[in-house]
């Protein structure tokens, strides 16, 4: 596997330093080929516990994670947040939007960790990190330790179609939401890529009940955590709920003052719940 380390991961080696260890690693930034594209990823810690972090539509590890690579514990786990292809810094390629672009992401982060020969591992999703997550926690069941998914939903409904259409225009986005992504992207591909989502996710309310991946929930056996905002303007309460009851022995917790991005405003709490879950 090619491996390009950029120069702040080569002036920074993994590296604990004195009483502060459990948050003294330093993060490491690289790139790796897998499945034909060179995948960017961002890890740290020394734990046995190896865990990755999988972003939301047009994250990336550096804008979606911050919190959890600087304040989980590092003594115990061995975090990577990836960037999936077509984001943050795994591209090129483009990002584009084929029927089974979820399904190519949870193949590229399974095959991400085995590159970095991590033989076992558990999943954190944020929304359609988390969709990536239960769809790779099913398909691949004796290479996934646990799972935890926030903002997460198995299936699309006309209800949510109005809704990811009310985030078409990025310009109509919030500037604190908006301005970390253009720095990352530029306005044009920020804009066009945003565009590109709506018309691919939108695309599964065509699909019986609108399904992305409800039939896979039954086949995940590990232990499951799935945590909710109840002031998630995005993502309705009731997709939480279904995961939940299709997924035998999960747990779900719901923050009631959590929006969407409920792991970086909650960020303590949120690392605290998951670390105690792992």
């Amino acid at each position: 596997a090619l491996l390009q380390l950029q120069p702040s991961a080569r002036a920074a080696p993994l590296t604990t330093r004195g009483p502060a260890a459990c948050y003294g690693t330093s993060i490491t930034s690289a790139k790796i080929q897998v499945n034909g594209v060179h995948l960017h990823y961002q890890q740290t810690g020394e734990g046995s516990h190896a865990v990755l972090l999988l972003p939301g539509m047009l994250g990336s590890s550096q804008t979606d994670f911050g919190p959890q690579l600087k304040s989980m514990n590092k003594q115990l786990f061995t975090v990577v947040a990836w960037d999936p292809r077509g984001y943050g810094k795994s591209i090129p390629p483009s990002r584009d939007f084929p029927p089974d672009f979820f399904e190519r992401d949870a193949k590229d982060a399974v095959d991400l960790m085995q590159a970095l020969k991590f033989k076992k591992f558990s999943l954190l999703g944020w929304s359609d990190g988390g969709i990536t997550a239960l769809i790779a926690a099913a398909k691949y069941p004796n290479l996934i330790h646990k799972l935890v998914v926030w903002g997460a939903n198995a299936s699309v409904t006309q209800e949510d179609v109005r809704i990811y259409n009310g985030i078409r225009d990025v310009s109509k986005w919030s500037e604190k939401v908006k301005k970390p992504l253009e720095e990352l992207y530029g306005h044009k591909y920020l804009a066009e890529t945003c565009e590109a989502w709506v018309d691919g996710i939108s695309r599964f309310a065509e699909n019986s009940d609108g399904n992305i991946c409800q039939q896979l929930l039954p086949d995940i056996k590990c232990p499951t955590f799935i945590i909710h905002g109840q002031k998630d303007p995005l993502v309705p309460q009731a997709h939480a709920e279904y995961i939940h009851k299709h997924i035998k022995g999960s747990r779900l917790l719901l923050m009631p003052e959590g929006k969407h991005n409920l792991h970086l405003r909650f960020a303590k709490d949120f690392n605290r719940e998951v670390e105690n879950f792992l």
